[in-house]
C-alpha cells in the first residue's frame, strides 16, 4: 500500500565532474557541495568532496578531473530543487592556494544524461589598494562559505570577475515523482519542478 501511494519521491544523481576550462592557471582542483531546501534530505552518497590535483597536458589546454559524484535525495514538494556549488583552486605566483573560481547550477530536472557548462567566478576587491594588499600578501577575496553562490542574498554588493568554465556529466533517475503529480518528462507541459522553482533563490549568474 505503500508503494502505490508514495508520500517522497527520490532523485538519484550519478556522474562526475569532468574538467575545466582556465587558460591563465594550471595545477588546480576542485571541491564540491550540494545546497537544497528544508523538505529534502539525503538519503545515500557523499554531500561534498574534494579532487585530486590536475596538470594540463602538452596536446588540451584542459584540466581533466572525471571526479564522481553520486547521491540520492528524498523530499516532499521539488521547491528547493538541489543546486551543486564548485569551487577551484590553486597555486598562486608565491605557492599559495588561493581560489581561482565558483560556479553553480542546478540538478537537471529531467531523467536521462545531461552535460553542463558552469561559468565560472571571483569575487573582486573594492579598490586598487586592496587588490594590491591582497596581491602581496597571498590573501585573495573569497567566500567563507561557498554555499552563498547558491542563494541570491547580497548578490548586489557583490563585486565578482567572470573567470573559466568547469565542465560536468549527470545522469538522472527519479521515482515516484509522477505518482506525487510532478511530470519531469522532456518538453512536457504539465506540472513540473520548474514551476515549484519560480520563487527559488537563482544562483550567481554573470
Amino acid at each position: 500500500m505503500a508503494s502505490s501511494n508514495p508520500s517522497v519521491f527520490l532523485l538519484m544523481i550519478n556522474g562526475q565532474i569532468e574538467g575545466a576550462n582556465f587558460p591563465e592557471y594550471d595545477d588546480l582542483y576542485c571541491k564540491y557541495c550540494f545546497v537544497y531546501g528544508h523538505d529534502w534530505a539525503p538519503t545515500s552518497g557523499l554531500e561534498e568532496g574534494i579532487s585530486q590535483i590536475t596538470s594540463k597536458s602538452r596536446e588540451s589546454h584542459n584540466l581533466i578531473w572525471n571526479f564522481p559524484l553520486d547521491l540520492t535525495f528524498k523530499s516532499t514538494n521539488p521547491f528547493g530543487w538541489p543546486q551543486i556549488v564548485v569551487s577551484v583552486y590553486g597555486p598562486d605566483t608565491f605557492g599559495n592556494d588561493v581560489v581561482r573560481g565558483y560556479g553553480a547550477i542546478h540538478i537537471p530536472f529531467t531523467p536521462g544524461k545531461h552535460t553542463r557548462t558552469i561559468p565560472m567566478f571571483v569575487p573582486e576587491s573594492t579598490s586598487r589598494l586592496q587588490k594590491f594588499t591582497s596581491w602581496l600578501m597571498g590573501r585573495r577575496p573569497e567566500f567563507t562559505d561557498p554555499k552563498v553562490v547558491a542563494q541570491g542574498e547580497g548578490r548586489e554588493v557583490t563585486r565578482v570577475r567572470s573567470q573559466g568554465f568547469v565542465t560536468l556529466q549527470f545522469n538522472i533517475v527519479t521515482k515516484d515523482m509522477r505518482k506525487l503529480g510532478y511530470d519531469t518528462s522532456p518538453g512536457s507541459s504539465e506540472a513540473t519542478p520548474v514551476t515549484a522553482l519560480s520563487g527559488m533563490d537563482q544562483p550567481y549568474t554573470l
